[in-house]
């Protein structure tokens, strides 16, 4: 398997990325090397030079209420109140690499790590918690979509299958 990212590492020079979002700045600066240190996050990096950080993304494990998702397909599932899912949490491009795709790219990264690793721990989905519209309409060029009643998004491990 072959990814874009590496793991998060003390190489990294966190402290000068900026994406203008003081919440993914500051996660990147302050809290990324504990939550990974408690394996509550997974961090990864998109770095050239192993130094310079051009984008970052977070993957964990987390769940979500079944009656937040669909009819359609909500109807496929067992009866579970709960349904385990990949959460991509943060997901940040850092201003000096703007306008190169590469949100994308670290996207399609995600996806496909996510969904590697769900042939191994149960993942029906991936979902994420947009932090403005800008996210919103960034994830929904993607084929997210809205969970009913929480703001969050989702796309099912079945559309991603199909991409890779």
């Amino acid at each position: 398997m072959s990814y874009l990212t590496t793991l998060l590492a003390s190489t990294h020079a966190k402290e000068k990325f900026s994406c203008g979002k003081a919440l993914l700045d500051a996660y990147l600066h302050k809290q990324a090397k504990q939550d990974v240190k408690r394996k509550l996050a997974a961090c990864f990096i998109l770095s050239a030079d192993g130094k310079e950080i051009k984008g970052y993304y977070t993957l964990s494990n987390s769940s979500i209420p079944r009656s937040q998702l669909p009819e359609s397909i909500i109807r496929k599932l067992p009866p579970y109140k709960n349904l385990p899912v990949t959460l991509l949490g943060r997901l940040a491009i850092d201003n000096k690499f703007k306008g190169q795709k590469l949100g994308k790219m670290l996207l399609i990264d995600a996806l496909k790590r996510s969904f590697d690793a769900s042939n191994s721990t149960a993942s029906m989905a991936i979902i994420v918690d947009p932090i403005d519209q800008e996210a919103t309409d960034f994830y929904t060029k993607f084929g997210f979509i809205s969970l009913i009643n929480s703001g969050r998004m989702f796309i099912p491990m079945k559309t991603i299958e199909q991409l890779f």
